[in-house]
């Protein structure tokens, strides 16, 4: 649980970093493509090969592509039809998405952890529906690709985990997730990136070293661990701890306006629905 709460904080503030001074001055392709890499150098040194079956190196490589390449692709150009806040609203069915994905590969269904996703995403609403821009729907249908590829990342790392051996060492193998994200990411450039909105200066470039060394590289590497330490119900509803989270940051940071009883309102939400179902673990448990 510290693990998601600790990146949580950390991903609050990609959102306003890429909005204020990636998206339009950046191409996104290359913006992804810098992030994936640089996260992969971070994990190259402590990789052993040997730790894993070609199959289960394979599925990693194929979820770092979804979770990563794919989603990074949508989320980037996602901030050129939608404002920050926008983003940060359409992002509240991620924890659905997780809660039924869960369900569907662990082959159970469980009406209580979708019950808590769907409170959290009340919460979620409550704080930004407020009003939409003219590109609503197909910012609404970028949002959700990227939403439905890091709910099949998050998951499918969960299911994928359970068949390896005790001995295994997460961080001795994670290189294989980013390196699945450099394979899609690599050739969406080559095809359609943009060389002329290349980074123009430090700052940009700055911006970028943070977000693929720091929250990509380790960020995505301990939101994972941490999805292994809980049930879906809290994984889905952490999820839309995001929204919030990302509201402040966007406020303290720019001064953007924020309704504050909608944020207050929202929040005490999702934290009762993670209450909720941390009670509703501890008693399965007990």
């Amino acid at each position: 649980m510290l693990y998601l709460v600790a990146v949580t904080v950390l991903w609050a503030f990609s959102f306003s970093l890429i909005g204020e001074f990636l998206a339009g001055a950046v191409d996104s392709y290359f913006a992804v493509l810098t992030r994936v890499a640089l996260a992969f150098a971070v994990f190259l040194p402590f990789l052993k090969p040997s730790l894993l079956s070609t199959k289960q190196k394979a599925i990693l490589a194929m979820l770092g592509a979804v979770q990563l390449g794919l989603m990074y692709i949508f989320f980037y150009h996602s901030f050129l039809h939608l404002s920050v806040p926008e983003v940060l609203l359409f992002t509240i069915f991620t924890p659905l998405y997780v809660a039924i994905l869960n369900d569907a590969m662990f082959k159970r269904f469980n009406p209580f952890y979708l019950l808590c996703a769907l409170i959290a995403t009340a919460g979620a609403a409550i704080i930004r529906f407020n009003g939409i821009s003219d590109n609503f729907w197909l910012g609404f249908a970028i949002v959700q690709g990227a939403n439905l590829c890091f709910a099949l990342g998050q998951v499918g790392y969960k299911k994928l985990t359970s068949t390896f051996q005790a001995s295994v060492s997460n961080h001795n193998v994670f290189a294989w997730f980013y390196l699945g994200a450099l394979a899609v990411a690599l050739p969406a450039f080559f095809f359609f990136g943009n060389n002329d909105k290349l980074p123009q200066n430090g700052e940009q470039w700055g911006v970028l070293l943070w977000l693929g060394v720091v929250a990509s590289g380790l960020g995505y590497y301990f939101w994972n661990q941490g999805a292994l330490k809980v049930s879906g119900g809290t994984l889905a509803i952490m999820n839309n701890a995001l929204i919030p989270a990302g509201l402040v940051v966007n406020l303290l940071l720019w001064q953007k306006d924020t309704d504050f009883s909608r944020l207050f309102l929202g929040g005490a939400i999702i934290a009762f629905a993670l209450w909720m179902s941390h009670q509703y673990s501890k008693k399965q448990q007990s």
